[in-house]
């Protein structure tokens, strides 16, 4: 059953501990095809729940995005609180029924909104190259592609902190 959103039905809120269950829940239902593109390369329901438990380390901030009270993606951002954060590495799934309704598109702004707020320079992500959705998403937010044998590494450069940046933030969260 494919969901039918407009992208005013998505709400992206920004993940704690204390939404763990919520994460785990969203990687299982993820299909062989989208653990592969979100993980590059097979990993079976402990793996999942291995990395879903460990999501909060000291250097990340993790958004969802939901659909009617429901996890249906996740974004992502890892090395954002080291001493001058000049490059945080990010990534994104979306569960296989929920993809094409915008939610990628909205992930993907708030943790650039969220990257430049707190100065980083450089977003680096990592995509299979069969992974065409990511590369489309990489592209329309400007990055810059480099293939290699299996993989595309796409860089962002986001601008600095901005009022408008702040701003998407601070009523993202409010709104979450």
């Amino acid at each position: 059953m494919r969901l039918k959103r407009n992208p005013q039905d998505i709400l992206i809120s920004r993940l704690y501990a204390a939404n763990q269950d919520n994460i785990c829940d969203h990687f299982l239902r993820l299909d062989v095809r989208s653990r592969r593109a979100r993980f590059c390369g097979a990993v079976n329901d402990n793996g999942i729940l291995d990395y879903a438990r460990n999501i909060f380390r000291g250097d990340s901030i993790v958004c969802g995005a939901f659909v009617d009270g429901r996890l249906r993606g996740v974004v992502e951002l890892h090395g954002v609180f080291q001493f001058w954060a000049s490059k945080a590495e990010a990534a994104i799934s979306v569960e296989p029924d929920s993809q094409n309704i915008g939610i990628g598109d909205a992930l993907f702004e708030r943790i650039i909104a969220m990257a430049q707020n707190r100065g980083v320079r450089n977003i680096q992500m990592m995509c299979l190259k069969e992974n065409s959705r990511m590369r489309h998403l990489a592209t329309k937010h400007h990055a810059l592609l480099r293939s290699n044998h299996d993989a595309v590494d796409a860089v962002l450069h986001p601008y600095w902190p901005t009022l408008a940046s702040v701003m998407k933030e601070v009523v993202g969260e409010t709104r979450g």
